[in-house]
């Protein structure tokens, strides 16, 4: 008998909509892995201190969401190859004495598409260029998309990682730049929004596309958890197309968590039932 717990989290801001906590909790409960999953809210200037609280607690690792997946490399011990290429981390594992970044973003949100689509030779358009942008980019080059188009606001970040593409993988990467309501070209086989808009509370808002442009066979995706059936969600099934929603990448990548920090691989159903008894769908 022992009463010291594995200790896992989060660190993100905000972090009271973030629903992570309820389905790795039930996948704890469900595994019987003696863990706890502590949602938490750090604000970027104390990120530095909450990775050397969890490093002198003996956290056995941690998630990192918005606005920390960049940030928290500074204060690792190394990364994942694929968080390496990335330039992104959104979870953390205890090795022996180090923290060690890996990105499983991607990852889950590839396992996802490949529920509805083959990545191989699509042309992918990204909305936005943040952590989850970089990961979803850099995992479908990786698989074999012909194209990535990162559309955003912000040239700097968005040539980046477009120039990332290009350099680190077998994908042609290229920047759009985001001006007014964007037109999705014909063409596009998957429209992914990497951005927040869209999440709780504000879950009215839509990214700034021109809905119109909005055509079958192509696919829609959005990483937005909370709610599941975000508005742009709604709007592009309301449309006809096919659509994924946020929960398929967020189940995904925190089973491959649990897996790297307690070496089981949990059962995916039990998690996205928790997230769906949680959630109140909008309907288009």
């Amino acid at each position: 008998m022992h009463f010291l717990s594995a200790i896992t989290g989060s660190f993100a801001m905000p972090a009271d909509e973030n629903p992570t906590v309820a389905m790795m909790t039930a996948a704890y409960a469900h595994h019987g892995i003696d863990a706890v999953y502590l949602n938490c809210e750090v604000a970027p200037e104390s990120l530095g201190a909450a990775v050397n609280g969890a490093r002198a607690m003996g956290w056995v690792g941690f998630n990192c969401s918005i606005p920390h997946k960049i940030a928290v490399i500074a204060h690792l011990d190394r990364l994942a190859p694929s968080a390496e290429i990335i330039g992104a981390v959104n979870c953390v594992v205890r090795d022996g004495r180090e923290l060690v970044g890996h990105n499983v973003d991607g990852q889950g949100f590839l396992t996802s598409v490949r529920t509805v689509i083959d990545p191989a030779g699509a042309r992918v358009a990204v909305l936005g260029s943040g952590g989850a942008a970089r990961a979803i980019a850099v995992e479908l080059a990786l698989a074999g998309a012909a194209e990535i188009q990162v559309v955003g606001v912000r040239p700097e970040p968005g040539t980046a990682l477009a120039q990332l593409v290009t350099d680190r993988t077998p994908a042609i990467g290229r920047y759009v730049r985001w001006q007014g309501r964007w037109a999705v070209p014909a063409g596009v086989d998957l429209l992914v929004n990497a951005t927040p808009v869209g999440l709780f509370p504000d879950v009215t808002a839509l990214p700034a596309i021109d809905l119109d442009s909005l055509r079958p066979p192509t696919i829609v995706a959005d990483v937005i958890p909370n709610p599941p059936t975000s508005a742009l969600v709604a709007a592009a099934r309301a449309r006809g197309l096919t659509v994924l929603d946020g929960l398929g990448m967020l189940v995904n990548q925190g089973a491959l968590a649990i897996t790297l920090w307690t070496g089981v691989d949990p059962d995916r159903s039990v998690m996205r039932d928790r997230l769906t008894e949680i959630f109140t769908p909008i309907e288009p």
